[in-house]
């Protein structure tokens, strides 16, 4: 069966690779980082080289034994267009979601520069999202190269939020989702922010999904704004057939 997750935004996961590396601010109390190296004490196989980037041979055709549809983040442990990723694995990933098209998936990115780079040699199915993160206003050049590649939904993450990010380009973006710093050490997210974004995304029409405000409790602190939750989503990924 398919790997159920607490991710608001999702319902599955699937992870042929794990491990990353460092490479912005919102990566510095990376939580897959936490996760790996408690899997790791824990005797998991899959994460016996703790957050070092792993390629996972075995678990690259997981999708086609799910029979039923799912909403899958790809590589929630990892960016699937990290530099120490073999472009010919990369095509194999897209190759298993090309063949388990009952699915929809969506992958996420810090490395938009590379994505940028491969996007011509991908075929961007329409069940294939395409995501950038972006925490503050200095990787704003990611949304501007994920504008740029072919896939059919582009969404943006801004998560953990760590500061004001205003002049959002949001010509092309289908969906945006904002959430707060979780865990020991999160830095706060300010409401003016999240009011900010929020009203940019009314006044573009662009759905807006706010997923948490964070800190060390995250459930308690939940993820109410403006007394209401914001569960917008494209309008396809309410199709009947996922859930």
């Amino acid at each position: 069966m398919a790997q159920s997750t607490s991710i608001e935004w999702t319902d599955s996961t699937w992870n042929p690779v794990t491990g990353c590396s460092k490479i912005s601010s919102g990566c510095t109390n990376c939580y897959a980082e936490r996760i790996a190296f408690r899997l790791k004490a824990m005797g998991n196989p899959s994460y016996a080289n703790g957050f070092t980037v792993t390629l996972h041979e075995e678990l690259l055709k997981l999708p086609l034994k799910w029979k039923k549809p799912h909403t899958i983040f790809v590589n929630s442990m990892s960016d699937l267009f990290h530099e120490d990723i073999p472009e010919e694995f990369i095509m194999r990933v897209f190759d298993v979601m090309h063949k388990a098209d009952w699915h929809r998936y969506q992958i996420l990115t810090k490395r938009s520069r590379r994505m940028l780079e491969m996007s011509s040699r991908l075929h961007w199915m329409p069940h294939i999202w395409m995501g950038v993160t972006v925490e503050e206003q200095e990787y704003i050049y990611r949304i501007e190269h994920l504008q740029q590649i072919n896939s059919s939904v582009k969404f943006l993450s801004l998560e953990p939020l760590l500061g004001p990010i205003t002049n959002i380009p949001l010509n092309g973006i289908d969906w945006v989702i904002v959430g707060g710093e979780s865990g020991p050490k999160s830095r706060p997210i300010k409401k003016d922010w999240v009011l900010d974004i929020r009203d940019q995304c009314q006044d573009n029409r662009v759905p807006f999904f706010f997923k948490q405000w964070g800190g060390i409790n995250k459930k308690k602190a939940g993820r109410v704004l403006e007394g209401r939750t914001w569960d917008e989503i494209p309008s396809l990924l309410s199709s009947p057939q996922l859930i």
